[in-house]
């Protein structure tokens, strides 16, 4: 599931994301979420997070 609708994900919930650094090349960072940074409702890079490492960037994909 891609991670564009704020309201897929949740706190807790396991994701990938890409830090500013790692746009150009697309390397994914996995972690769990601590906060949703984003306040719109839907974003078309992904919604902002921060993972419970510090990381923060952009969720591309929701794992289950």
């Amino acid at each position: 599931m891609s991670g564009t609708n704020r309201a897929d994900i949740q706190k807790g919930a396991s994701v990938s994301i890409v830090l500013k650094q790692d746009q150009r090349s697309g390397n994914l960072t996995d972690g769990i979420v601590k906060d949703i940074l984003t306040k719109s409702a839907n974003h078309p890079h992904g919604i902002k997070v921060r993972l419970e490492s510090g990381d923060v960037g952009r969720v591309k994909v929701i794992k289950d």
